[in-house]
């Protein structure tokens, strides 16, 4: 199957115009919609997502992620293996996380885009043909191997809200293996406590918890930790134990 992860949004034309350029060249596919309201135009933060998301998807997978504040110059484009799942995006550290906690991964450099590719829309006209032509089995999008990897550099947690979802749940980009459980998170104006899940603290209490996909979360019982605690993307969460 394709996952799609983006920062396009629901509203506009664009998931469904990548959903029908899948469609077009590889019909009867499931296509899944991962996320598309990803951190805008920020790869890094996205980047910090994606691994988490998509470590339970099946094998063989092929994720179509499109965080491109860098589409139509000179960054290539590029398909990496990894785990048994194909990834197709821009290289820009989008995938660094997944390449990191890998057991094995390789990476090859896109072709250059066809001549009649929008040089504002590659997710439509290069990502997604590349990677339909990978799940018939055709390689001839792949060019010469990658080897660096921007955002090596990067480190493996970030102790920021990346992540607002509609309940008002924020998401970090630090892992709760990271943490232990008698760890105490600063974020707002309050020092929170672990919880497993949320009816263990009374309604409107905030507390941090491992979410589902493995990162560290904050939330409020009943109640918007957004709208609490003042947090929106960005925001800097701190541990005071960890």
């Amino acid at each position: 199957m394709f996952a799609l992860f983006t920062d396009f949004g629901w509203q506009g034309p664009y998931v469904g115009q990548l959903k029908a350029a899948l469609w077009a060249r590889a019909p009867g596919v499931p296509v899944v919609d991962l996320l598309h309201d990803a951190p805008a135009m920020d790869p890094r933060a996205a980047g910090y997502l994606l691994e988490p998301f998509a470590r339970p998807l099946p094998p063989e997978t092929i994720n179509v992620a499109v965080i491109d504040p860098g589409v139509g110059t000179e960054r290539p484009g590029c398909a990496l293996y990894a785990d048994e799942r194909w990834y197709v995006g821009p290289v820009n550290g989008l995938f660094e996380f997944v390449a990191r906690r890998a057991g094995e991964w390789a990476a090859w450099e896109l072709a250059p885009p066809p001549a009649d590719a929008a040089p504002t829309f590659h997710g439509r006209d290069v990502f997604a043909p590349a990677a339909a032509a990978l799940w018939q089995g055709d390689r001839s999008w792949l060019g010469q191997r990658l080897d660096d990897r921007p955002g090596a550099e990067w480190p493996d947690d970030v102790p920021r809200i990346l992540y607002l979802d509609s309940y008002g749940n924020a998401m970090t980009g630090i892992r709760g293996s990271a943490v232990s459980d008698d760890a105490v998170i600063e974020a707002g104006d309050r020092r929170l406590g672990r919880a497993t899940t949320f009816a263990d603290n009374e309604p409107g209490v905030p507390f941090w918890y491992r979410n589902s996909s493995g990162l560290v979360e904050v939330a409020v019982n009943g109640g918007s930790a957004a709208g609490q605690l003042h947090l929106v993307p960005g925001s800097r969460v701190r541990l005071i134990r960890p």
